[in-house]
């Protein structure tokens, strides 16, 4: 089973988000970049497919040079080739330019293509869908099992929505975008970051006609923070029955 699994670069940030100031970029000097939780747990479920299954595991991106960090990161974890669709720096792509430029990859003999449910920085969930348009195949979305069934002919994408379980059978070749859950991602192995490191990158330049670009990038801005007040109560033994009234109307005093 060949499989190819798209990742993206993107910031990590785990606290207060800063700009550069241009507002044109998140300041990532005290963080750094990485690929989103579900495309590290898509990753991790091609590679159990293919050690179960045998057959390959590519990975790929759209993005600058400085993506083939990622890349080599998902080799470190076990996949067996990376591609890199190159942008000049500061090109910006939406989901429409984005699908485009994967499917000409995609469409390269892949038995079953996996990507994040969305990514963490733009969160728009709709890469999955239009790259499974423009490639013709079935695709199922928000899934958090796999099972492929032994003549490697289909798959049953599972997924609970609402408190209910529900199963869909693809044939091969689809296109499935997993969650965070679906597995528990490995560590990478010493071998494994040695092998990443040596590895070759295949890089494969856009070619996205410019009616597609969807997206021009002005400014970023980050949102106002919650407006947060304080009430007093009063000062000392006069504050008590306000403070009552208070965690009465809340529901704690019986």
């Amino acid at each position: 089973m060949d499989i190819l699994v798209c990742v993206k670069r993107v910031p990590t940030v785990g606290g207060v988000i800063t700009l550069t100031a241009d507002q044109r970029a998140i300041d990532t000097r005290a963080s750094g970049f990485t690929i989103s939780p579900h495309e590290e747990c898509a990753v991790e479920e091609a590679v159990r497919l293919a050690e179960r299954f045998g057959g390959s595991v590519t990975v790929v991106t759209l993005g600058s040079t400085a993506a083939e960090e990622q890349l080599r990161a998902c080799l470190a974890l076990g996949a067996s080739a990376a591609v890199l669709i190159e942008t000049a720096d500061g090109v910006e792509t939406g989901p429409i330019a984005t699908a485009a430029a994967l499917a000409s990859v995609a469409a390269i003999g892949f038995d079953l293509v996996l990507l994040g449910n969305e990514a963490s920085d733009t969160g728009d969930y709709q890469v999955g869908i239009r790259l499974a348009h423009l490639l013709g195949r079935p695709v199922a979305t928000g899934i958090k099992s796999i099972s492929v069934a032994g003549d490697e002919s289909s798959l049953a994408a599972s997924r609970v929505y609402r408190g209910t379980l529900e199963t869909y059978p693809l044939p091969l070749p689809c296109v499935v975008t997993v969650k965070e859950g679906i597995n528990l991602p490995r560590y990478p192995s010493l071998p494994g970051r040695l092998r990443a490191k040596r590895a070759s990158v295949r890089r494969v330049p856009l070619d996205v006609p410019a009616a597609v670009r969807d997206v021009v990038m002005t400014r970023l801005r980050v949102p106002d923070a919650p407006a947060k007040q304080a009430t007093v109560l009063g000062h000392g033994p006069d504050a008590v029955p306000a403070l009552v009234a208070v965690l009465g109307e809340i529901g704690v005093l019986p």
